[in-house]
């Protein structure tokens, strides 16, 4: 009796496992290389005009997407009005700019120059200064230790101290916090004391050139990262022999000292009387960008959530030239579409998945990430209940520096061994059941020179807490970047397969019993 119902048992299971396999299988064929490339054709077509952020090419592809996303049948977020979830550009413009120092007027983009989008519309007026060595605030270095700046303009360089070629607040060959943000961060500290504003002076910047002084009138489109609550001052930035009057016989020795990274001695953090003023007037133009959002609410697993993300946008037009970003990430953007389309057919046929699946393409990845670091601030669903970001930037190329034989049955995973330790046995388990790619994991080396983890939109979930896999396939010389990568370089039946095994893996995670687990720290620092 036992050998007989072990025996029903597991055909029970059998059976279980061919229907969800054989459905699976079914809808991953509605992913075909010829619809990846009439959507490719479009997306990465002259009318698109490279798809910069910010610009009209962006926004027309935004409503190609959307279209598309309308036409599949995808819902839209309850909090957006339709499929797009804007979010605010600047771009700034000088007005007036006047700094005057012990008596002195400073001649703007000889003296000193004031980047924009670090000041806001205001002025200062002071009768004391204060050295204050590298401006950083810290239990591991701080060079306010014992000094009162409270309604004094403070004066510092930027950079941070090294020990023993490490950098002495983190410990590694990696700059803190204290470089990147750097001035946003250091004027905080200096706002926080009391500070009225501040004179920093770059090490490796003696004078202005055109380029400096011409982006301190008006600055290209930029993100306007999240500080509120957080007290800032404004500033000008001078050159070497501005502040070499205004610090006076020692500042040659300073600036040796900060150039070797040193640190700086309480001996040199020293209080002049000095009347200062500085007037900043500027004028700022909003511009809206878009990350584009379809949905397929799940079953009982509905209020949980998969994301299907890739960025939309790339470098637009240069000297006239379009660089059309059919890989980077043209590819990612049309898989995203198609995979929208199998599930969607998939739901249709009444498949529809446990968990909501989100497909979000997002813009401003080439200017820093922009698009998925608004979401990740401003999430239209619980990050808490997203199981996994399966991330899609470049899959429908090869690495021209891959000397292996598998060049053309490939793929880059970045992430498998992060976060979630169900992420391998998910994606390499549909890979084997459906595709057989090779899944190469070089990039997730935490001394990875290049850096991969951090440099797509994948990341802005990571740092969220939120498992990530991140599709790759490792073009990074021959195109990249270049107006060249256009649709013909496409190796059609390989981005088919690799757009299918990431299907596979997202109907996986979509419909298992719990949502993937959150058990390992990420250990890699920051961007």
């Amino acid at each position: 009796m036992k050998k007989i119902l072990l025996l029903n048992s597991l055909v029970l299971c059998l059976g279980i496992a061919m229907a969800q396999t054989m459905p699976a299988e079914k809808y991953a064929s509605v992913i075909t290389g010829a619809e990846l490339k009439r959507h490719l054709t479009v997306i990465a077509g002259e009318e698109m005009e490279g798809r910069e952020t910010g610009t009209e090419g962006q926004r027309k592809a935004a409503e190609y997407i959307q279209a598309q996303f309308k036409t599949i049948g995808l819902t839209t977020a309850q909090s957006l009005k339709g499929y797009q979830q804007y979010y605010p550009l600047y771009r700034d413009s000088l007005q007036k700019a006047e700094l005057t120092v012990d008596g002195m007027v400073a001649e703007f983009g000889k003296d000193f120059i004031t980047p924009l989008n670090n000041n806001e519309n205001g002025k200062f007026k002071g009768k004391k200064m204060i050295f204050v060595g590298y401006g950083i605030d810290d239990p591991k270095y701080n060079d306010y230790e014992g000094l009162d700046v409270k309604g004094k303009l403070v004066v510092f360089f930027l950079g941070e101290p090294k020990k023993e070629g490490k950098f002495l607040i983190n410990g590694t060959n990696r700059g803190s916090e204290w470089t990147f943000p750097g001035i946003s961060k250091k004027l905080a500290a200096a706002a926080a004391k009391g500070a009225i504003g501040a004179l920093i002076i770059n090490p490796s910047q003696e004078i202005f050139n055109q380029r400096a002084v011409e982006s301190g009138k008006r600055t290209n489109v930029y993100y306007p990262r999240n500080s509120s609550g957080v007290k800032s001052i404004n500033f000008a930035q001078l050159s070497h022999a501005f502040a070499r009057t205004v610090i006076g016989a020692n500042f040659d020795t300073l600036l040796k000292i900060i150039k070797a990274n040193g640190t700086v001695d309480r001996q040199w953090a020293v209080e002049k009387k000095l009347k200062s003023a500085f007037r900043f007037e500027k004028f700022r133009e909003t511009i809206n960008a878009s990350n584009v959002v379809g949905i397929i609410e799940g079953t009982d697993k509905k209020d949980e959530f998969v994301f299907i993300t890739g960025h939309y946008d790339h470098l637009g037009k240069r000297d006239g030239k379009i660089y059309y970003g059919a890989d980077d990430d043209g590819s990612g953007t049309c898989g995203v579409i198609q995979m929208a389309a199998a599930f969607a057919k998939a739901a249709s046929e009444g498949y529809r998945p446990r968990r909501t699946i989100v497909f979000m393409t997002v813009s401003g990845e080439e200017k820093g990430l922009w698009g998925s670091e608004y979401y990740s601030d401003n999430p239209l669903f619980p990050l808490d209940k997203t199981s996994v970001d399966l991330n899609i930037d470049m899959v429908g190329r090869i690495d021209t520096e891959r000397k292996a034989g598998d060049t053309l049955n490939y793929v880059y995973v970045i992430g498998h061994d992060k976060l979630s330790s169900d992420l391998v046995v998910i994606n390499e388990g549909a890979n084997k059941r459906y595709t057989n790619l090779v899944l190469d994991y070089k990039f997730d080396d935490p001394n990875d020179v290049n850096r991969i983890y951090f440099r797509s939109d994948h990341y802005n979930f990571a740092r969220k807490g939120v498992p990530i896999l991140f599709f790759y396939d490792g073009m990074l010389k021959s195109d990249y970047h270049k107006p060249t990568d256009t649709i013909d370089k496409i190796y059609w039946e390989l981005y088919e397969k690799r757009v299918r095994m990431i299907f596979h893996t997202a109907w996986e995670i979509a419909n298992r019993d719990e949502m993937l687990k959150r058990d390992i720290p990420l250990t890699m620092g920051s961007r």
